[in-house]
This record gives structure tokens, C-alpha cells and sequence, in this order.
């Protein structure tokens, strides 16, 4: 971690205040590049309030999708251990093969809080307004065959579906074949690509969004589309969501290498 994600780190885990004498002497830094963390965690968004003789203290964290954020108490192995947060790309599915190709590792995490390119089942556009909506792919490398790999868009539907109604208590169910839904209005849709020969996987990319804080949606969508904060009536960290479909993942991801996945598809 770099000096910024330790103290806030440190922050973090501190209720009270932490002087900049003692993040300075923590760190082996000097007290100019605490204050210079301070000031760029500050102007990312982080509420922190400073006292006279006492130091920095967290008050808030804003609603962003960096590693910090996401990273933040996400209890995986694999999923998220490198996350890659942008401004902007054309879609998180190409920016993951971009990554593949140069070897990201499995489990990469690639997010954008907006895109200019997004992408649906059958090449159809996806909307993807910035700050209100989860968009972001997984780049996996699996030890299974082309063959065995049918069921990976179908595990993603079901870590969805635990999310939401973990984070939110909404009942979200799976419309077939990459959908999520609330009722009948979709909240998350999923595209898989992969790249294979006849004998192996070399990767498999599985893009999701969700539709998390958008307040409406605009003309014939509104009909077909909804929200996390329209059905519960209040926002949600965004960055808590995507760690629930990340920890939802990972043992079913596991267990689809194993052979064993049925037994979860046939549960929910």
C-alpha cells in the first residue's frame, strides 16, 4: 500500500483521533506527506476533521468505487485481490481482455464509474450513468475445459441475487438466461466472454452491472428497469454491494471447479 491507503487504513481502524506526529513516525514518512495524503484523500471525497493538538479523525467515506473502498473488509481469496478502479473505459469487459492479455492474474477486478461503450447480451448498448450504477468485470482463468464452463453466467446470476437481498433485503431472482430481477424489472444484467481453444480455457471475463442508486430511468425504461435505492427506498454503498457479489462468487466459483455447482443452482 501506498502512504495514502495506509493512513486511511489507519483511520479507519481508529475511532479517535491519530496525530500527525504518530502517522508520520507509523509510516516512516514525514509529517508534509501525511498532510499530503490528508489533502488528496480530502479532495476525493473523505470527510476528515482535524484537531489542534489531537490530529485527523474519519468522520465519512464517499459512495466511490476504488480498491480502497471496495477492498476495504472484503473477505475473499482470489476475487478482488487486484482491483483496477478507472474514471472511464469504453466497457470493464475490453479493459479486462486488454489486462488478460498482458497477464492480469485470476480474480482481477476491473471497475469504471462510467462507460462510453457498454455492452449487453447480442451486442445491445448498455446505459451506464455515472456514480449511481456497479459496473465491473471479473477476469477468471479456470482450470476447466471450454465444455464445463455453460454454467459460470448462471453461478454470477446466483452471487447476485445473495447480494441484494443480503445488502438490501430486497427478493432479486434470476431471469434466464443473464438477467436479475426485482418483480418483473431488471436490476443487473450479466455478459460472459471468453477466450478458448479446444482443449482449455485461457480466460473467461464476466461482466456485471446493477443498477444501484439511480433515483429513474428515462422513457420506455422505466417500464423495464429499476433500481436497488427505487425498490428499498434508500441508497447503498455501492462498494458493499460489489464485496457481497464478490464474497457470494468465490465459493461458488470453487465449487463449479470441483464439479459440485449443481447443488448450489438447485438451492436457489
Amino acid at each position: 500500500m501506498n502512504t495514502k491507503e495506509e493512513i486511511l487504513l489507519r483511520l479507519r481502524q481508529n475511532e479517535g483521533y491519530l496525530s500527525g506526529e504518530q502517522l508520520s513516525e507509523a509510516l516512516g514518512v514525514s509529517r508534509a506527506a501525511v498532510w499530503k495524503a490528508i489533502t488528496s484523500l480530502r479532495d476525493a471525497g473523505y470527510e476528515i476533521d482535524s484537531a489542534t493538538n489531537r490530529g485527523y479523525r474519519l468522520v465519512s467515506s464517499p459512495d466511490v468505487l476504488t480498491p480502497e473502498e471496495v477492498g476495504y473488509g472484503l473477505q475473499t481469496k482470489t476475487l478482488g485481490a487486484k482491483i483496477f478502479a478507472f474514471a472511464e473505459v469504453d466497457s470493464t469487459n475490453e479493459e479486462a481482455k486488454r489486462q488478460a492479455q498482458c497477464g492480469a492474474p485470476d480474480g482481477s477486478v476491473f471497475i469504471a464509474e462510467r462507460q462510453t461503450g457498454g455492452k449487453g447480451r447480442l451486442g445491445r448498448a448498455w446505459k451506464s450513468p455515472e456514480g449511481t450504477g456497479i459496473w465491473f468485470s471479473i477476469l477468471l482463468r479456470p482450470s476447466l475445459l471450454p465444455t464445463e464452463i455453460s454454467n459460470i453466467t448462471l453461478l454470477a446470476g446466483i452471487a447476485v441475487c445473495r447480494a441484494v437481498r443480503s445488502v438490501t433485503g430486497c427478493e432479486a431472482c434470476i431471469k434466464w438466461p443473464n438477467d436479475v430481477v426485482i418483480g418483473s424489472r431488471k436490476i443487473c444484467g450479466i455478459l460472459t466472454e471468453l477466450a478458448a481453444e479446444i482443449d482449455r480455457v485461457e480466460y473467461i471475463v464476466l461482466g456485471i452491472g446493477i443498477n444501484a442508486n439511480m433515483e429513474a430511468f428515462p422513457g420506455e425504461l422505466a417500464e423495464k428497469a429499476t433500481s436497488l435505492r427505487m425498490e428499498a427506498g434508500k441508497s447503498f454503498s455501492r462498494a458493499a454491494v460489489l464485496r457481497a457479489v464478490l464474497e457470494e462468487l468465490e465459493p461458488l466459483l470453487k465449487k463449479a471447479q470441483m464439479g459440485n455447482a449443481l447443488s448450489y443452482v438447485l438451492d436457489e
